[in-house]
């Protein structure tokens, strides 16, 4: 595995980047005032409400809520990875990612990274190859029939880059391998074999060639389809250093592309994909020759709400679903729908969506079987619980399959629901209902907490946080008379989180709104600094400063009357020390002093 990405990188990369560059090369920006503004990408809308600020490199939408600044931009435009996300910055600004070395960390040395971008190059190379021969091969044809039996118009099969792999044996040696450095990548690739006496000849023979893009878009692997003769129907390309099947997914790259997606479906072949994007369904993937994997489902999982699985209605096609199930359940978390389709025997995505059309296609998409209906039916029709023999029989298969859910919630439900089937439903709310007070008793409800600040929408504590987010260098330059540290134990809402922002303005006084969210992105609060972030304060910058420090004089005004409150009732109780005495004393007189 490799090692962490530096911080220091991270914020040095956010320095070099302007946000409405990144944002305005994918969404057309307009300027309005300081700003910049568009029609949001995240959510459909006829007016704009997504804002880019320039001088903080940050955006936001007052519609649907998104914000961040340029690497969370990339992650939900690009549909990126946190990596891939720092690795497109740093790749426009020419520059190499770095990693922490560690344990288990290894680094990428300049030769093998050269190498791994030599492969891709050369698949690319070999893509364009496949769909010139589609073109202009002269045993073309066949392939262009079969195709157009299929129903592809020449507008999908250039969309999804549909190429012909000729029958010769050395067709694509011949283009590419013209000295050993290049054949020795060319067998590594597997693109061309080489048998035991030392001959070489093309993997790929007389087939339809269906290139498989990886999340980031480049050609890591090709699928082949026979048109004729013997072998396997479809012929993946073998595992290789930029090639593992049970971590890509065919089309997914795709999907990515599209916005505001209702769901992701799982289909079982190539050709699904293809027709079903022809009739404008652009959300189908297909696993590649082997079962969905629950690297699958936690990548879709990341990023989608709803995924939907799409199998045959016969025996393997179920065996096929209920492996998905096995492999989902230990990716599955809250808020994820993971829905089941089957459709009639004989039929497959392709020739279904040519029999009723798009309409009536996505109708049994939105009815498909929810999980738990399908995890249950599957084990009643193995144990059915007629009989205790029966209950048992159906507990001892289902419950280490729950036990395994990532989510709790999701665990929950199907809990309950074997408890329903299995005749403990009593037993199973009168559990829920014991562990539900115990949790309410060991989690009293604690006055510090940052939900609280929600009440008063600009409290001195949120006013300090907003300044802050938009001005960090007021943690140094104000350090004289602003300590949050003087505040300890005041139980005032926020203050944590406050805390932990004014130590890292402090210590990064040069740093930018943007370096600060990315700093914070894993922080409990994230989402609410950002929000507060587009909060209007009507503070000019001129102000902040003062505006800033009475905000903080504010707070010590309302710790100390809380403390002398608090010293005054425990005196009618009982005698107070002489460093009370000493305490309340002072704190007296600095509340007659100030008032």
């Amino acid at each position: 595995m490799a090692g962490k990405i530096p911080r220091e990188f991270i914020d040095d990369l956010l320095a070099r980047t302007d946000i409405v560059e990144i944002v305005d090369s994918r969404v057309r920006l307009k300027k309005a005032g300081k700003n910049y503004s568009a029609c949001c990408p995240f959510h459909n809308e006829k007016s704009p409400s997504f804002t880019v600020a320039q001088d903080k490199q940050f955006y936001h939408c007052f519609g649907c809520g998104a914000h961040g600044n340029a690497i969370s931009f990339l992650m939900e435009f690009d549909r990126l990875e946190f990596v891939e996300a720092i690795e497109e910055l740093a790749r426009l600004h020419g520059l190499d990612v770095p990693r922490e070395q560690g344990i288990g960390a290894r680094s990428f040395s300049p030769e093998k990274k050269q190498q791994t971008e030599s492969d891709y190059q050369l698949m690319e190379k070999v893509t364009r190859f496949f769909q010139h021969q589609l073109k202009h091969h002269k045993q073309a044809a066949g392939a262009v029939e079969y195709l157009k039996k299929r129903g592809l118009s020449g507008e999908i099969v250039k969309q999804w880059e549909i190429g012909y792999a000729p029958p010769e044996w050395d067709a694509l040696l011949s283009t590419f391998g013209n000295d050993n450095q290049v054949r020795k990548q060319l067998i590594d690739l597997k693109l061309v074999n080489q048998n035991d006496n030392g001959k070489q000849y093309d993997f790929f023979r007389d087939r339809i060639m269906f290139p498989i893009r990886d999340k980031r878009g480049r050609v890591c692997g090709f699928g082949g389809r026979i048109l004729e003769g013997n072998g396997p129907k479809y012929l993946n390309s073998p595992e290789t250093r930029i090639f593992h099947k049970g971590y890509e997914l065919f089309g997914y790259h795709h999907t990515r592309q599209q916005r505001n997606l209702p769901r992701i479906l799982i289909v079982e072949g190539y050709m699904d994909v293809v027709a079903l994007s022809q009739f404008d369904i652009q959300y189908a993937t297909a696993a590649l020759g082997t079962a969905t994997t629950q690297e699958h489902m936690t990548m879709l999982m990341r990023s989608n709400q709803e995924i939907v699985c799409c199998y045959d209605g016969d025996r393997a096609g179920r065996d096929a679903a209920w492996r998905a199930v096995e492999n989902a359940l230990p990716a599955l978390k809250d808020g994820v729908h993971l829905k089941f389709l089957f459709l009639p025997d004989g039929e497959d995505p392709d020739t279904m969506v040519r029999k009723v059309g798009k309409e009536a296609f996505e109708s049994l998409i939105a009815d498909a079987a929810p999980l738990s209906r399908f995890f249950f039916d599957t084990l009643l029709k193995q144990h059915p619980v007629g009989t205790p023999e029966g209950k048992v029989a159906l507990k001892s298969a289902a419950q280490p399959l729950i036990d395994q859910v990532a989510g709790e919630q999701q665990k929950q439900m199907l809990q309950e629901e074997l408890s329903k089937h299995v005749g403990e439903y009593d037993r199973f709310k009168l559990d829920r209902d014991i562990r539900n007070a115990n949790d309410r008793a060991q989690k009293p409800n604690r006055a510090g907490t940052f939900d609280n600040m929600k009440k008063s929408r600009l409290s001195p504590i949120r006013m300090m946080i907003r300044l802050l987010l938009e001005h960090p260098g007021l943690a140094a330059d104000c350090a004289d008379s602003v300590q949050p540290s003087y505040l300890a134990g005041s139980g005032i809402a926020g203050l944590p989180v406050l805390q932990d922002l004014f130590a890292f303005c402090e210590q990064h006084p040069n740093a930018s709104t943007a370096m600060v969210l990315e700093n914070f992105r894993d922080h409990p609060h994230s989402v609410t600094l950002g929000k507060m972030l587009m909060q209007e304060h009507l503070v000019s910058e001129e102000d902040a400063a003062r505006v800033y420090r009475d905000s903080f004089a504010r707070l010590l005004d309302w710790h100390f009357d809380s403390r002398i409150d608090q010293l005054l009732s425990k005196s009618r109780i009982e005698a107070l020390s002489d460093s009370e005495k000493k305490e309340l004393t002072l704190l007296m007189k600095e509340r007659q002093a100030g008032r």
